[in-house]
This record gives structure tokens, C-alpha cells and sequence, in this order.
């Protein structure tokens, strides 16, 4: 097995900011030199990837959490996407806990996800009609035409229990851009949504204006993409690797594709910030803090506050599920009314932030998906390099996990301030289709600033993650 370049150095240059390294086999193990007792990191990484110091720091960090009341970090892994996290927690983490949970691990994105369609509809018909299209579409995403009116009962249910309880309401009081769904196509694809689209949820966690009494929500947020490295974006199914499993789920070479990637938007960002607020204010009196600053919540001194987390994020979570299905509902109905009746159906819509239960503790991937045997998951590139359709193998040296896209290679900061001295070929932004009101999202999320994803992807391949079911390429992709 090839191993990094200057492979010695490199170890030799981390031990001097105290962390304990090796490589083997693709892999990393990693923790911090005064952690002996801690459990070991691992890493998963293709030998010419860069290492990121300042990731590494933070995923042995990681390690190292315990409450003093009681609940340990027992495993942690890293996926070929992983680079360093804004909030002190690398992106591509999965962190398994027992007897304690770390709200910090998830954040405020909280169930951050990828949603996938597919679409009987050609390149060159699809394109025919393009402007047409994006126009509509521009209306919809940026400039306010969408209408996501709902009653407050509507909004109670869908806080409370998902897209379930959305759709209940909905489908019994339709209102605004969706009125016109099929509902009972969208009733048919919650099979296709991790959790069914619902979790035990309480509206009582949510922003006190969209949970009134009685009469009309309007929701600004609701329906939108969201900054950073969301998106939604029309792709072509170029290959099929798993005839089988592409079968089952519709997909065929020459069909379009509809990747949506969005979270909760202002509601994860509300709930996640009031929760590191709380766990901080709940940590034992007398106990020194994390040096992380990661506090956690302890089953044995915090039970009720634990339950009120998961029931806190499980509402934000339930925010995140509607908002991807009317991401996709708008576009979906603006696909009909220029192209004609098109089905595009749903193949699969799954988080990347989120807590799992797991056994007697919970598994918190952030930035990272689950990838158990046969379960479905899309993982992006870049605005000009492909996406690939996958199928988890359940892999548990992996956490029955896999990476959420293609990872940062350059910083957005560092990106946008250098971005001037490049051309747009410089940043890989040659043919690219980026439909955005800002200028400066272009530079900031350009091809230049990722990792390769094809090396993502086989990788994992490689190492018993997933399988490719097929591999998709984008045509036009919306940034907000």
C-alpha cells in the first residue's frame, strides 16, 4: 500500500503539537500524547490527501470527551472528506458516546442532508427550455414568489412529527406553491426518508413567532437552500454500476437528477445555539471545563436534560425534512409546468448532522452519513465534478458510516481573498452553471476549493464502506 509522501516528517511534525500518529493501510490512528487512556481516533484517507493539523486536533479532542458525572467518548472515526470544523468539531466526525451526548457534536445545522430525485426528462429537452426554467426557479429560491403559507396547526404538526405530520395537514388544507402536489405521491415517498421523515419532535423548542395559537404561519426560511455549501442542482445519471439496486429506485443512464442539499436553516441555528448554551450551564459545579469547550450532557446527572435535547434536536430535525421536500416540491412543480407531467420520483433523502441511538449510547455523525448495509445515500461533489449514488455495506470499523461529500481543500475565507488573482479555469469554474444573485458564492464554493471525490469515493469503495450504484454529473446548479 502506497504510503503519504515524507510520511516520517509529517508524524514527527504532528508529535510536536502533541498528538500520537501512524498510518496504515489508508489509514490514520490519532490522540493526543497526554491522553493514553483516551480511545484511539481513526482516519480514513487516500495516501496523497492533505493533512490537516487543525482537523486532527480537533478529532482527538474529541476523544477525550467524559463528563464527570458520568459517559465517555468509546469510538471515533473520520471519513476521506474530513477536514477542520468552524466550531471546534472536524467535519467528517462520527463520534460514538455511551451514557452522555454532546450537542456541540451536531451544532446548529442540525440535520444538514442530501434529498435525491430523478427525472424521465433528457439533457438536450431539459435545456431546450433552460431559461425558461431557471427564471421560474430564481422566483421560487431567491427572490420570494414561493408561497409556503401553512396554518398554525400545520406548523404545530410539522415541528411535532415531521413530514407525517406536515403532509396531514397539508394534504387536508392545501395552501400556497404546494397546493397543486401530488400528495399522494409525496404520502408514498416517506418510505424513502431516513426516520419516515419524523422524529419525536415538540413544537415547544421551536421560535415562538412560527408556533402562534391560531391563524397563518409565513415562514421566510422555510423552502430556502441556505448559504455555505448548500445547493440544489440538476445533474445527469451518467452510469450505472449496480443495475439491480439502480432499478429498484428508477434510476437510469441519460435521466436528470435533482440533488438538494439544506438543513434547518434559522431553526437549527435557534435550537443548536440554545443547547450549547444549556450544556454549558448544566455542567457540575466544581469541575474544571473541557478543554475543548464541548460540554456535554450526562444519562446519569442530566436525564431529563438529555431528553429534552433529543426531543429539541428532533424538532429542528423535523424542520430540516420538510424544508428538502419543498425545496424539491417547488422544483418538481416548475419541471411540470414548463415540461409537462414528469413523476420524479424520490430516491432517497437522509442527514448528515444529526444524533443516532445506538445500543445503550448514540452515534453522532456530523458532516458524515450512515451507510448501513443497503441503505441508499447520495454523496456531491463538486459544481463541476460528478455525484455518486451509493449503497451502504455496514461496515462497523467504520461506524456503518460514510462521507457527506467531497470535503474542503481551501478555506471559503482564504478562497475569497486570493480569489481575485485566479481565473475562472484557475478555479475550475470553466462551464460551470451556477445560478446565484451573489457574485462572490461563485469564488466560494468553486471546484478548486474541494478534494477530489472521485479518490473520496474509492477509497471508501475500497475499504468495505459502500458500493456505487451510479454516478451522476451537473448540469445547472442554484446557489443561494
Amino acid at each position: 500500500m502506497q504510503q503519504p509522501k515524507n510520511t516520517n516528517r509529517l508524524l514527527r511534525a504532528l508529535a510536536k503539537q502533541g498528538l500520537d500518529v501512524s498510518y496504515d493501510d489508508r489509514v490514520y490512528t490519532v490522540r493526543l500524547n497526554q491522553c493514553a487512556d483516551a480511545p484511539v481516533a481513526e482516519v480514513l484517507l487516500p495516501p496523497d490527501f492533505p493533512i490537516e493539523s487543525k482537523a486532527f486536533q480537533q478529532l482527538a479532542q474529541l476523544t477525550t470527551l467524559a463528563h464527570p458525572g458520568g459517559g465517555k467518548v468509546t469510538r471515533t472515526f473520520a471519513t476521506p472528506d474530513f477536514h477542520p470544523g468552524d466550531t471546534g468539531v472536524a467535519i467528517g466526525s462520527v463520534v460514538q458516546t455511551e451514557g452522555m451526548l454532546v450537542p456541540a457534536a451536531v451544532g446548529s445545522d442540525i440535520n444538514c442532508g442530501m434529498r435525491l430525485h430523478v427525472v424521465d426528462l433528457s439533457v438536450d429537452d431539459f435545456l431546450a427550455q433552460r431559461d425558461k426554467f431557471v427564471e421560474l426557479m430564481k422566483g421560487d429560491y431567491f427572490l420570494g414568489t414561493r408561497d409556503v403559507t401553512m396554518t398554525a396547526a400545520t406548523s404545530r404538526a410539522m415541528y411535532r412529527d415531521g413530514i407525517p405530520g406536515w403532509l396531514e395537514q397539508m394534504s387536508a388544507t392545501p395552501m400556497g406553491s404546494v397546493a397543486k402536489s401530488d400528495f399522494g405521491q409525496l404520502w408514498r415517498e416517506i418510505d424513502l426518508v431516513q426516520f419516515l421523515g419524523s422524529m419525536a419532535g415538540n413544537p415547544r423548542w421551536a421560535p415562538s413567532e412560527l408556533v402562534p395559537a391560531a391563524g397563518l404561519v409565513r415562514d421566510g426560511d422555510l423552502g430556502t437552500i441556505g448559504g455555505g455549501n448548500h445547493f440544489v442542482e440538476i445533474q445527469e445519471v451518467m452510469e450505472i454500476r449496480n443495475p439491480r439496486l439502480a432499478y429498484q429506485s428508477s434510476v437510469k443512464v441519460g435521466q436528470l437528477a435533482i440533488a438538494i442539499h439544506s438543513g434547518s436553516r434559522s431553526v437549527g441555528k435557534y435550537i443548536g445555539g440554545m443547547w450549547r448554551d444549556r450544556a454549558k450551564a448544566a455542567w457540575l459545579k466544581g469541575y474544571p471545563f473541557p478543554q475543548s469547550s464541548l460540554f456535554s450532557l450526562s444519562t446519569t446527572t442530566d436525564p431529563d436534560l438529555v431528553a429534552e435535547y433529543l426531543e429539541a434536536e428532533a424538532t429542528a430535525a423535523n424542520y430540516a425534512f420538510v424544508n428538502r421536500l419543498i425545496l424539491a416540491e417547488l422544483l418538481r412543480l416548475r419541471l411540470r409546468q414548463v415540461y409537462g407531467d414528469l413523476a420524479a420520483p424520490l430516491v432517497c433523502d437522509l442527514p448528515h448532522n444529526l444524533t443516532f441511538p445506538n445500543g445503550n449510547g448514540w452515534i453522532v455523525r456530523k458532516g458524515a452519513c450512515a451507510a448501513g448495509l443497503g441503505q441508499l445515500l447520495i454523496t456531491p461533489g463538486s459544481m463541476s465534478t460528478p455525484s455518486y449514488l451509493l449503497s451502504g455495506l455496514g461496515n462497523d470499523r467504520y461506524l456503518n458510516s460514510a462521507a457527506h461529500g467531497a470535503g474542503r481543500a481551501i478555506s471559503r475565507f482564504e478562497l475569497t481573498r486570493a480569489g481575485a488573482n485566479y481565473t475562472e479555469s484557475d478555479l475550475g469554474l470553466t462551464g460551470v452553471d451556477c445560478i446565484t444573485l451573489r457574485s462572490e458564492r461563485r469564488i466560494e464554493e468553486a471546484p478548486a476549493a474541494y478534494k477530489s471525490i472521485d479518490r473520496v469515493i474509492d477509497t471508501q469503495v475500497a475499504a468495505g464502506m459502500v458500493e456505487v450504484v451510479a454516478k451522476m454529473r451537473p448540469i445547472l446548479t442554484f446557489k443561494a
